[in-house]
């Protein structure tokens, strides 16, 4: 049994910090709020060190191969000669390394916390009942341990499709198998470059929220994020298996027992490119009342995979299928709220569930809007629901300012789908007069100079919808002037502030709705 034990603890997960449930008392000794930060004894905080800087200098040297195998090429050290001794120092370090994780399996072993904690994730393995996921839900460990928690497997999904759930709308074929073959052959050496673009250091451009080394430094801050969630709002961790094998690492606050009038309502939380649930928008709907669900990138903390769209999708699908078939949402009680690049996912959410009630994209990416863009046209037309747009005016990571720009590209694109007749050219051109203003103060001059009346406006829209029109595009606009900046106004709102800060609950509002 001890050397059962032993093994178990040799091999088990780092234990972070106990989240003390509200009915147990605190130990004595313990200050603070309601959990703590687990205590290593000696042995083990320091095997762990070790451990620690060697997978550092194992993620350092991957990032840096290419350098590595240059320069010991150009010196000579690619050769039999060479690699035979040098295979030798390797054997050897990692001989020294199972030394020390065994080391380290002893201290946890002598260690009672760590014991009582490995007991019951062992238990938890084999009989997944309530009361022992309970009790695993008071540790925070490594969450590659983790036993899942909802499969898309347990529910049936049509969407689905060899690749993952569907995606992108397919590219337009060439005419004739002779132009197709020599397209073919032009654009391969371009389609390798990409490929090998795109699966190194491009991913990590673009999603630097997926580097190993950025998540270590980020450690402490994210521990503390996710002690927050749980420990003051009661947040549920759960693991979501999606249909590519993919773990998403998920975090529910449910409010629905609360008396406030949004506690009903569920906000799912796209972050960013470098956003996490822990420490990412989360916040704002919270502090709203809402019940909400946040969740991590493939790739980011304890979610697995890469960010690419196709895995984005399918986390993105996984997490919808839970908040309705294991939380019990209905659809037209969700609002996706994405900031930045999470606007992608969230307009994928919107195409595929148009029943849901609503989405609001705060900052969203511009430089990627022509890969979104594959999306959004048909997202925007088979929606139905209320559209939010919030436009950060001192935003300096996307472009604002450039005419055309891209952002308000995104900005007319439902806007156009919904009132064709509204959105001539005319009206085009007024509504891209008035986002292309520097103020607040200019923009209320260019909106008056239209003589817009809001009142009539929304009166007209209100007989329209009251004929039985509901379904857009609707055909209102034929002999009307001044309509067009009225509908762009209440699609949008902007927010005076830079990309990443935080958005306060004050600008954070269920999109207009008739």
């Amino acid at each position: 049994m001890a050397g059962w034990l032993w093994l178990r603890c040799l091999l088990g997960p780092n234990l972070h910090r106990v989240h003390r449930p509200p009915e147990q008392p605190r130990p004595e000794g313990r200050a603070g709020r309601r959990g703590w930060d687990y205590q290593p004894r000696s042995l083990e905080r320091h095997t762990d060190s070790i451990l620690g800087w060697a997978l550092a200098l194992w993620s350092l040297s991957y990032y840096s191969s290419p350098l590595i195998l240059c320069y010991l090429y150009r010196k000579g050290y690619i050769c039999s000669s060479k690699l035979v001794p040098l295979s030798q120092y390797v054997g050897t370090a990692l001989v020294c390394l199972l030394g020390v994780a065994c080391l380290r399996g002893w201290g946890r072993w002598r260690n009672s916390e760590y014991l009582q904690f490995i007991t019951i994730l062992e238990e938890t393995r084999k009989n997944r009942t309530p009361s022992n996921k309970r009790k695993l839900a008071s540790y925070d460990f490594d969450f590659s341990h983790w036993p899942a928690d909802f499969s898309w497997k347990e529910v049936s999904n049509p969407k689905l499709s060899k690749a993952g759930v569907s995606l992108l709308k397919p590219e337009p074929k060439h005419r004739g198998a002779t132009d197709s073959l020599l397209s073919s052959v032009r654009t391969l050496p371009c389609h390798v470059i990409s490929y090998l673009i795109a699966h190194s250091f491009g991913r990590r451009m673009l999603y630097p929220g997926s580097v190993g080394l950025l998540q270590k430094a980020m450690r402490p801050m994210l521990l503390q994020g996710q002690a927050r969630l749980i420990e003051e709002y009661y947040g549920q961790r759960n693991k979501l298996v999606a249909c590519d094998g993919n773990e998403i690492d998920s975090m529910f606050v449910d409010r629905r027992g609360d008396r406030g009038p949004n506690g009903k309502t569920l906000v799912i939380c796209c972050e960013g490119n470098a956003g996490f649930y822990e420490v990412g928008c989360m916040n704002t709907p919270l502090d709203g009342g809402y019940s909400v669900l946040g969740w991590n990138h493939p790739g980011f903390a304890g979610s697995t995979g890469v960010p690419f769209p196709q895995n984005e999708a399918n986390a993105m699908d996984v997490v919808i299928q839970f908040a309705v078939h294991k939380l019990g949402f209905q659809m037209s009680d969700i609002v996706v709220y994405a900031w930045s690049i999470g606007g992608f996912t969230a307009s994928w959410a919107v195409m595929s569930y148009p029943e849901i009630q609503a989405v609001v994209l705060d900052a969203s990416f511009d430089d990627l809007l022509p890969l979104a863009l594959k999306v959004m046209p048909d997202s925007w037309s088979e929606y139905q629901g209320p559209v939010l747009l919030i436009r950060r005016t001192k935003d300096e990571i996307i472009t604002t300012i450039s005419i055309p720009s891209r952002v308000h590209l995104l900005i007319l694109s439902p806007v156009c789908l919904r009132y064709p007749k509204v959105m001539t050219e005319d009206s085009v051109r007024a509504v891209r007069q008035w986002l292309s203003a520097g103020s607040q103060v200019e923009e209320g001059f260019v909106y008056s100079s239209y003589e817009v009346d809001g009142d009539w406006c929304l009166s007209v829209l209100q007989s329209y919808q009251a004929e039985g029109e509901t379904p857009f595009p609707w055909s209102v606009g034929k002999h009307s002037r001044g309509r067009s900046g009225y509908s762009a106004r209440k699609y949008m709102r902007n927010f005076e502030t830079t990309h990443c800060t935080p958005l306060p609950i004050a600008e954070f509002h269920t999109p207009w709705k008739l």
